[in-house]
């Protein structure tokens, strides 16, 4: 590689592992990719994570991406880190984490959450002012939960972060954030632009605590700090990016943005599920997550998640003895089976406390239409979120312009022949399945390309072209099945999901 190109590296630092990407800065080229895995504890709601095994996880990442991609260290101009959102790092003496964090699939806040949602005027005040009602994956229940159960660790905290600000600290020795991930905490305000004093207060959460707000994820932090420089091998001359929740990256990635590409919807199949949109509409609906972009113009991120999506599915093929590719539409000889997998109770709808629900079974149903069963289900449940996100953004979902705009399909899921079938059926909507496979690290990338060259990263990454991809065209909208599973979820709700 010619001396004079330069290098950035994405990392997206998830649930389940970091994966750093080794960019061409100039056309947005992947040279190479590092892994490492993370691991998460927990039962009966608890999922918990070390942050220092994430530290040393892009540590390792970082290294090995920057060898595989055969470049020398001199060509690496910046870094930024999109981390999963919500979670909560308490930092104790020396900026060290004082407990394992907490994660966003972690449900034992679900009530101080809703405590917390009847307070300051009820769901629509919370919605209106900081984007979303808090429910149990956002970090203000997270910290609430803390003080009531752990008070001594909430007293003794010199620092609260997100995940993707503790690693940007160590990093760049510069304690920041983002409007995108700030925004999924429940006390930035999305109208303000600034922390919410009064939910602050509400909270015992003193402001000296919080990192410095950014005006973008692209925004300079710093340079590498010298411990970090060293452990990851690169100069110190290396710009730091403030970085971005993981979400916020991939809406980067795909040139969702000011500068790209407005009211397109996204649909990401990861351990969640989720439906996005970059949009100028500041949506302020109770069932919808409104988030900030990064990009810092204005620009909003509606999303809709869910707790279920690839892992409870895959949990199904195991408890069936089945590939997760060996599976049938459900509603075959047997008379329609429905599954709401719900193993890890479910965010939208809300429904902390849900367990899975298998419906419909008779001695001649095929175990793969109780796996084809689970997609569906599964499926459902983001599509239905996907007509309140494009409400939310202003817009008719039944309108023919709105309802012919292709569904960006993303995430692991989006690899999966009977994942895009299923969302193919349940949607009846064309679908654009993006080449590029890291488009998380593709768009903190171009986060770290921002901020080392002053550049708009979505701008960056409509011209690397990372969203492009194969166009699949609509299917009939299979009306039967998902009219079956909307019955069951209406029927079973009061009773057997809460």
């Amino acid at each position: 590689m010619p001396a004079s190109r330069s290098v950035v590296i994405g990392v997206d630092s998830s649930t389940q592992s970091t994966k750093a990407a080794a960019v061409d800065a100039d056309t947005g080229a992947l040279l190479a990719v590092g892994r490492a895995p993370h691991t998460v504890t927990g039962t009966a709601g608890a999922r918990e994570s070390d942050p220092e095994e994430w530290w040393t996880a892009l540590v390792t990442a970082v290294r090995s991406a920057v060898r595989d991609a055969d470049v020398s260290a001199a060509s690496v101009t910046g870094i930024a880190v999109a981390g999963q959102q919500h979670g909560l790092v308490t930092l104790g003496a020396g900026g060290r984490p004082l407990r394992p964090a907490l994660l966003w699939n972690d449900t034992r806040s679900a009530p101080q959450a809703a405590a917390l949602a009847a307070r300051l005027g009820g769901p629509e005040a919370w919605a209106a002012r900081t984007g979303s009602v808090p429910v149990a994956s956002m970090t203000a229940a997270k910290w609430q939960w803390l003080r009531e159960h752990e008070p001594e660790r909430a007293d003794a905290a010199t620092g609260v972060r997100l995940p993707h600000d503790h690693l940007t600290e160590r990093l760049s020795g510069t304690a920041v954030t983002d409007p995108g991930d700030a925004s999924g905490t429940c006390w930035y305000g999305t109208a303000t632009g600034a922390y919410d004093r009064e939910v602050l207060d509400l909270l015992g959460l003193d402001p000296a605590l919080l990192p410095a707000l950014a005006p973008t994820g692209a925004t300079r932090a710093g340079t590498l700090a010298p411990a970090a420089a060293e452990a990851l091998g690169l100069p110190r001359t290396v710009a730091v990016a403030a970085g971005t929740g993981d979400n916020m990256a991939a809406a980067v990635g795909l040139g969702l943005g000011g500068a790209g590409l407005l009211d397109h919807p996204v649909v990401s199949l990861g351990t969640s599920g989720t439906v996005f949109a970059a949009t100028r509409v500041r949506p302020a609906a109770p069932g919808l997550a409104g988030f900030a972009a990064t990009d810092g113009v204005g620009t909003y991120l509606p999303l809709g998640c869910t707790l279920n999506c690839t892992l409870a599915v895959d949990r199904f093929a195991a408890l069936l003895g089945l590939d997760r590719e060996d599976a049938v539409p459900g509603g075959g000889d047997g008379g329609g089976v429905v599954v709401l997998p719900y193993l890890d109770g479910e965010r939208t709808p809300d429904l902390p406390h849900a367990a899975g629900l298998v419906t419909g079974l008779r001695h001649g149903t095929d175990p793969r239409a109780v796996l084809g069963a689970a997609y569906e289900g599964a499926a459902f449940t983001v599509l239905r979120a996907l007509g309140e996100l494009l409400a939310a953004c202003g817009l008719d979902p039944a309108a023919p312009d709105v309802r012919d705009r292709p569904l960006r399909l993303i995430g692991g899921g989006a690899r999966g022949r009977f994942w895009t079938d299923t969302v193919r059926r349940l949607s009846g909507r064309p679908l654009v399945v993006p080449a590029a496979g890291e488009l998380v690290a593709l768009g903190a990338a171009a986060l770290a390309a921002g901020a080392a060259t002053g550049s708009d990263p979505v701008a960056l990454a409509t011209a690397w072209g990372a969203g492009a991809g194969e166009v699949l065209p609509a299917l009939p909208r299979d009306e039967e099945t998902w009219d079956r599973i909307a019955g069951v979820l209406t029927a079973a709700t009061p009773t057997l999901l809460s």
